[in-house]
């Protein structure tokens, strides 16, 4: 098979690899095509207000302060004397997306999200304001018209802000909430002199949505314990006081409103949320009103070690949060949401056991509605005690979650299978390529012809999409090319360093898991000059190597969550880039001289490095004095972005020279995006990456396969075949090893890139502080990426100076990749945090795009090291 043929297929089918983890874990559980289901009984609330304030913790309401009083004295007020409070607990990922679906549909996150973007569900969706007469909704722009977009006609109305009000940055993020509560107030000022929409507010099954984003900015912004994030709590009190004294007055206090007060999800101690700590799981919840039942005091003083009740609280109701979708849509009489996999909350309700009956049985039969088991409908009620209905309409309800789980998952091994079978063949095939391949047979021809006759005509008759195709018809031709491949390999002693490579594999998959595997592994690493009899001939660059892997190993050891911002740590990795740059210059000046215009170039990043270095310090100090993000550090950032890929195409071609000014403009811009010590990770890495190149030059000479030559006279752009097939050696899989093992490194040396909750905000805070998460997304994944451009380019230049052929490393990387890939594949999960979720897919997606990334990366970095813009010099240089 020819190369490119070779690479085109191997690209489609882990592309097909790939995707098969969509259809197979993150199909959409939701289910259309099901009847309302309403209680009959007349309900005891024509309207309901409900009230999120987004960020919320559950301790931070309910604790009270040092001197026995509370920053939320009126809400304190309802959960002692008028209204029923407990903790919600929220599902992961505790997103506010997910968090405001759950509350106001009452289903958990839909997987299929995760290839969609967070800002609205992939798959419409009903919800308690698309079954209500009228809702009227203020608040984020981002959370808003997810549920207008999915209603049926147009009365939910949504009154937002402009989304450059989310400002990190900002004076006062609690602003976004007094704008709210104004808005509400006007909003009922208005309609005492408009008799339409007086009429309409006058009509029953009517919802008030309050969005508060006051809280959860200030507490990215300034974390939960600090004065911005507790002084907004008392504001959001205060706000909610006045609104039900307005709502109150303009109904004349008829009795018939309800109010839910609660959050979307917690918050960490540092400002982040989205996995399932019960900082981010516990989230408060207070109701009072029309239907609800009243504070219950206990009789007697009562011992709590919850933190949560302190003194003489009611007693405490522990619920999920979406219960509450199903609550709200009892309390005001309208159909339960389609979708909900919520539990009628019964101890929130103060009516009559036949009306709690009747809403269980509505909350039962509207579970069955999805699992489609109709011959239930015939058992309730007319000979049932209520006590009994209740306690069967629960076990029917249980009993339907795990028919609809079951369903859902049900073709799930079948594709599970099908995909293990290509991986195995493809892997196999590749394993026996590299031994030498091929001989035609028609009998093995005839009989993978059946084979795809049997699948399709199976999947005819099962109906199935056209993706479930290519999963099972794809093992077909690959293990067909295998047979091929068998028919004429003799199995050697070639096997050995494959077999070696196989086992080299496990420390990389236990780094994924344990990062400390990656500091065992570099201390391995480190020993490398001793194990081979290199530091006896090169002892200044073996123990540059010993103490370069040292150095490195210490980073996966760093916590990935939690850390406070240090800038003091990015200014000391300015000063080690331009020391380090600066010893490289002093060092070369003789071996490769520069010319003029190169070193000015030179000279003028280091000058760049410089200014970046500090400018996140001007920043934060900014903005602690919330005097905003400066625009002239706005300008630098965004500059020093845009020309990061274009400033080295601008320097010499030579080896070292190419390579100084890409790790001078890619340091520049990590440093902009960071706000601590992974500041350090690039120059360490970096300084690793120059030893790796010289000890392989060590390497070759020890071994005789290499002529005395100087690395820093060699040039990228001279015309180095590499491309040429030859035998492969056991020290080509120990460089391919190398190479993976430095990839992953450079992945998680600082973190963990699916982790959300490792997400800090502020990293980006040089570039912007309005929330823009595809922006802010873009700007991580770009600076999860810059280390892997920085071992990219190293091993172009190794495989430039070993004569390395590109599709041997191919082959082997491959190999390396499929074999770790497989093994994540079944350790994909569809359930838990984004934590859990991001990082099973990540760990697939990272293995599986080795490949991808080593084809089209690689030419990027070719262009980036052996290409050089010259279009505006007026003669040419004598240095290339």
């Amino acid at each position: 098979m020819r190369v490119v043929t070779f690479f085109l297929v191997g690209l489609a089918v882990h592309v097909v690899f790939f995707l098969s983890i969509f259809d197979i874990y993150f199909t959409s559980p939701l289910v259309h095509g099901m009847t309302p289901q309403k209680v009959s009984l007349a309900p005891p609330a024509s309207r309901i207000v409900l009230l999120v304030a987004d960020g919320l913790r559950a301790d931070s309401l309910f604790s009270l302060l040092p001197n026995g009083s509370s920053r939320a004295p009126y809400l304190r007020s309802v959960m002692e004397d008028r209204g029923t409070w407990g903790v919600s607990h929220t599902h992961v990922p505790t997103e506010s997306r997910p968090g405001h679906v759950a509350l106001i549909a009452g289903f958990y996150e839909d997987v299929s999200a995760v290839a969609k973007g967070w800002k609205e569900n992939p798959v419409e969706f009903d919800s308690v304001f698309n079954e209500s007469r009228h809702t009227w909704s203020w608040g984020s722009p981002d959370i808003l018209p997810m549920f207008a977009k999915g209603a049926s006609g147009d009365h939910v109305y949504t009154h937002t802000y402009p989304a450059v009000e989310e400002d990190f940055a900002s004076t006062d993020a609690s602003r976004l909430d007094t704008w709210v509560f104004t808005q509400v107030k006007a909003f009922f000022q208005s309609a005492r002199s408009n008799s339409s929409l007086k009429d309409i507010l006058q009509e029953d099954q009517n919802v008030f949505f309050l969005h508060l984003l006051g809280i959860d900015t200030n507490g990215h912004a300034h974390r939960p314990q600090s004065r911005e994030y507790q002084e907004n709590i008392g504001l959001v009190d205060s706000g909610v006081e006045e609104l039900v004294s307005v709502i109150e007055d303009f109904y004349h206090h008829d009795g018939r409103t309800a109010y839910v007060f609660t959050s979307d999800h917690g918050m960490t101690n540092w400002g982040s949320h989205g996995a399932g700590h019960a900082s981010e799981t516990l989230t408060p919840l207070v109701a009072w009103g029309a239907g609800v039942q009243v504070a219950q005091r206990p009789l007697e003083p009562q011992q709590y070690t919850d933190g949560y009740q302190q003194g003489t609280s009611p007693t405490l109701y522990l619920m999920l949060n979406a219960d509450i979708a199903p609550l709200m849509a009892s309390l005001i009489g309208v159909p339960f949401p389609l979708n909900s996999v919520g539990m009628l909350p019964l101890l929130y309700l103060d009516n009559s056991g036949r009306f709690k009956a009747e809403s269980m049985y509505t909350n039962a039969m509207q579970m069955l509605e999805q699992f489609k088991v109709q011959q239930y409908e015939s058992i309730l009620f007319e000979y049932v005690e209520p006590s009994s209905q209740i306690t069967l309409c629960k076990s029917m309800i249980t009993e339907a979650l795990e028919g609809l789980v079951y369903y859902h998952t049900y073709d799930r091994f079948f594709l599970g299978c099908s995909v293990v079978l290509g991986f195995v063949g493809w892997t196999s095939y590749v394993v026996l390529l590299i031994l030498k391949t091929h001989i035609p047979s028609q009998t093995l021809t005839r009989l993978c012809v059946c084979v795809t006759v049997v699948i399709s005509v199976f999947l005819v008759i099962q109906k199935s999409p056209l993706t479930y195709y290519i999963y099972c018809l794809l093992p077909v031709p690959i293990w067909y090319s295998l047979e091929l491949v068998i028919f004429k390999v003799r199995v050697s002693s070639a096997f050995r360093p494959i077999d070696l490579k196989c086992c080299l594999c496990c420390p990389q998959v236990v780094s994924f898991f344990h990062r400390a595997m990656l500091t065992v592994g570099l201390a391995a690493l480190s020993l490398w000059p001793i194990l081979t009899g290199i530091y006896s001939q090169a002892k200044f660059r073996a123990v540059s190597w010993t103490l370069g892997c040292v150095c490195l190993s210490t980073f996966p050891l760093m916590p990935v969550v939690g850390r406070e911002a240090n800038v003091h740590f990015v200014t000391c990795a300015g000063v080690l880039t331009l020391f380090t740059s600066a010893c490289y210059l002093w060092s070369a000046r003789r071996r490769a001289p520069l010319h003029l215009g190169d070193k000015q170039q030179f000279y003028a990043q280091m000058l760049h490095v410089a200014v970046c270095a500090y400018v996140p310090t001007l920043t934060h100090s900014s903005l602690e004095q919330k005097q905003g993000l400066p625009l002239i550090n706005q300008v630098i950032s965004w500059t020093t972005l845009a020309s990061s890929m274009v400033v080295p195409l601008l320097s010499s071609t030579r080896l070292f020279h190419r390579l100084l000014s890409v790790f001078l403009s890619l340091s520049a811009t990590f440093l902009l995006l960071s706000t601590g010590s992974e500041a350090l990770f690039p120059p360490m890495l970096s300084w690793l990456m120059f030893v790796w190149i010289n000890m392989e030059q060590e390497a070759m000479q020890a071994q005789g396969t290499s002529s005395r030559q100087e690395l820093s006279t060699m040039d990228f752009a001279d015309n180095i075949d590499i491309t040429r097939i030859r035998q492969l050696k056991l020290d080509d899989i120990r460089r391919s090893y190398f190479f993976v093992f430095f990839i992953i490194t450079a992945f998680f040396g600082t973190g963990n890139i699916a982790s959300i909750n490792s997400f800090d905000p502020a990293s980006v805070y040089c570039f912007l502080t309005v929330f823009n998460p595809f922006i802010m997304g873009g700007l991580m994944m770009w600076k999860v990426i810059i280390p892997f451009v920085i071992v990219m380019c190293t091993f172009e230049t190794i495989q430039v100076t070993t004569q390395l052929s590109s599709r041997s490393l191919f082959l082997i990387v491959l190999v390396i990749s499929d074999l770790m890939a497989l093994h994540f594949f079944f350790l994909v999960q569809d359930y838990g945090s984004w934590l859990d979720i991001g990082t099973s897919i990540s760990h697939y997606v990272i293995v599986m795009s080795m490949t991808i990334f080593l084809m089209l990366l690689s030419v990027a970095t070719h262009i980036l090291t052996s290409c050089r813009l010259t279009a505006w010099r007026r003669r040419k240089s004598h240095f290339p």
